[in-house]
């Protein structure tokens, strides 16, 4: 019986770090090694951090990037360390997203990413060529094959011609962003790669937040029979590590379908290089099988997640929100707490001649449950001196959202005042249901530096806070706040359903238009089928030309967290002058 024990490294690097993700690397690999694993293997473009986006461009960063990754070879030994590096990119060389195999002190081998993704958040044929090997190599004994990420999503692709080639073990390293439902995808993808190989599936992947995108780690080791050995959590850093056996017999390829697969996406080769022989006596490991999240959870986790690592990674150490006693503010208010420490997040309350008595004893019940402190500022001597000063432009005119919004215009400029005088960042409260219909004004309640919920629907978004006060510690949200029904509150007696259909409704709406890009037709459709409450030709119609309409406010929103498949921004790259209405 052979045996090999692995070890996956979920680590947080961070774009640009090249130092600081060496350092990281190495105490990880050092930490593999003293465990008596074989092979320890790291996330995608580890090096770099994922994703450089346009750094790649930069034949400097390049070049840093490949010193950096010699420095790292150079502290392994008694382990092969499988890291992810940007290859080529220098001296008319393509660039590539490559895998180093690091052995005792030096570079072994460079594997080089072949399907290429270019949806969504990827853009990886702006900045790379495709590599056209996908070769087998020994590891104390065992097959064992290298790729990256997308090439385990392509049936066939480079696992099919490395198993054809006798190997036993796929190691699959990573940069997967977290959305809602994308675990269960994964762990689809490769349980079925597994299990139609017949062959162990190392998959490794980053946690971490970097800019708009959150990473969920949920590394994992899987059997020939698409079932899982071993799991890290997610949502945080860990060394998983599992031992795997092996019949005696090794491998061999398997005929002619598997020479197909192998000539369907580059050469198959055997490497005539052997790393190191099955270590001795080891370490007892502890059974790693996380429990599963329900989606209430991983949402949560990923905001917050998102959250700490924005502020981090760009060196901001407070933050202010702007509590207006409603839930998005709340939500918005607990996730800040939670990334960062109730110490580090102030409250600004801005009171308005329209501002109910309950939102304001609201406002004041979130921040003492939340421990933070809030700054009341009424806006009554600005908003009447605007309105004397605009007198004249407006007389005669019917009034209408022009005047209301100067209220959340006059509460941007108080916000971003502080945050300039304070080097605090300000973090938004808009929700996908605004950010989509143009609900969030520009300038107002969408000025600041970091959007947490930007991509979270107002339905969610009560899920959500009343998630945060199940699972403690203590009830941060005041129910009052959950029950009471959304106002913006900048006339008197207004309600958001005056002039939206009811959010569950146009939550339906918006995730079939933006997220499932379905034509009018076929929401109407649908929503005609749909038991209970739903919406009728006029209101789809209406819905979806606001979403339309206000892409250019969201051209000019704050960066936010992505947690849904297709979140407006990077995923949904639409034209602002457009006449087309499908």
């Amino acid at each position: 019986m052979r045996r090999l024990r692995v070890a996956l490294a979920q680590i947080n690097t961070t774009v640009g770090d090249l130092d600081g993700n060496v350092r990281l690397s190495a105490e990880a690999i050092e930490r593999a090694r003293s465990l008596g694993a074989d092979l320890v293997a790291l996330p995608e473009l580890t090096i770099t951090g994922y994703p450089p986006e346009d750094l790649i461009l930069r034949p400097g960063f390049i070049r840093d990037n490949r010193a950096a990754l010699d420095e790292l070879a150079s502290q392994v030994r008694g382990i092969l360390a499988v890291v992810g590096f940007v290859g080529g990119g220098v001296d008319g060389e393509p660039a590539r997203n490559s895998a180093a195999l690091l052995w005792e002190g030096g570079i072994a081998y460079v594997y080089n990413k072949i399907v290429l993704p270019n949806y969504g958040v990827f853009d990886e044929r702006r900045y790379f060529e495709p590599g056209g090997e996908c070769p087998v190599f020994d590891i104390a004994g065992v097959k064992a094959a290298v790729n990256i990420c997308e090439d385990v999503w392509q049936n066939p692709g480079p696992s099919e011609a490395q198993c054809a080639a006798g190997a036993e073990v796929i190691i699959n390293i990573n940069g997967s962003p977290y959305w809602r439902g994308k675990h269960e995808t994964r762990h689809e993808i490769v349980s079925a790669l597994a299990l139609r190989n017949r062959a162990h599936v190392l998959y490794v992947n980053q946690v971490g937040g970097q800019d708009e995108l959150v990473f969920d780690g949920g590394s994992a080791v899987y059997g020939p029979d698409g079932e899982v050995i071993a799991e890290a959590a997610r949502f945080e850093e860990e060394m998983l590590v599992a031992d795997l056996e092996f019949d005696s017999a090794v491998r061999q390829n398997e005929g002619e379908d598997g020479e197909e697969d192998s000539k369907a996406v580059g050469i198959a080769v055997t490497l005539p290089v052997s790393f190191g022989a099955a270590k001795g006596e080891r370490p007892a490991l502890e059974s790693n099988r996380p429990a599963l999240l329900e989606e209430e959870a991983e949402v949560y986790r990923a905001l917050v997640l998102g959250t700490r690592d924005y502020l981090a990674k760009t060196g901001f150490e407070k933050v202010l929100i702007a509590i207006s006693g409603g839930v998005d503010s709340a939500l918005t208010a607990a996730i800040a707490v939670d990334a960062i420490g109730p110490e580090n997040v102030v409250g600004v309350a801005m009171p308005s001649r329209y501002s109910s008595e309950g939102s304001v004893l609201d406002a004041k019940e979130l921040a003492d449950r939340l421990g933070i402190p809030m700054w009341t500022l009424p806006i009554e001597p600005a908003h009447a001196a605007f309105e004397e000063m605009l007198r004249e432009q407006l007389e005669g005119t019917e009034p209408n959202t022009a005047e209301e919004n100067v209220q959340a215009r006059i509460r941007g400029v108080a916000m971003m005042t502080l945050s300039n005088k304070f080097g605090w960042l300000v973090l938004t409260t808009g929700n996908k249901s605004e950010m989509a219909t143009g609900y969030a004004t520009l300038y107002g309640d969408m000025a600041g530096g970091f959007a947490v919920i930007k991509d979270v629907p107002k339905t969610l978004v009560w899920r959500l806070c009343e998630y945060r006060n199940r699972v403690g510690p203590g009830a941060p949200i005041p129910q009052e706040v959950i029950d009471k029904p959304p106002s913006a509150e900048l006339k008197p007696d207004q309600l958001d359903e005056d002039s939206l259909p009811p959010y569950e409704v146009l939550d339906r709406i918006i995730e079939r238009y933006a997220e499932q890009q379905m034509s009018v037709e076929e929401i109407v459709k649908l929503e005609g089928a749909e038991a209970g409450s739903s919406a009728d030709e006029e209101t789809v119609r209406r819905m979806v030309r606001l979403i339309d309409l206000n892409e250019y406010k969201r051209r000019q929103a704050a960066p936010g967290i992505k947690i849904t498949e297709l979140a407006f921004g990077r995923d949904r790259r639409l034209p602002i002058a457009s006449r087309y209405r499908g």
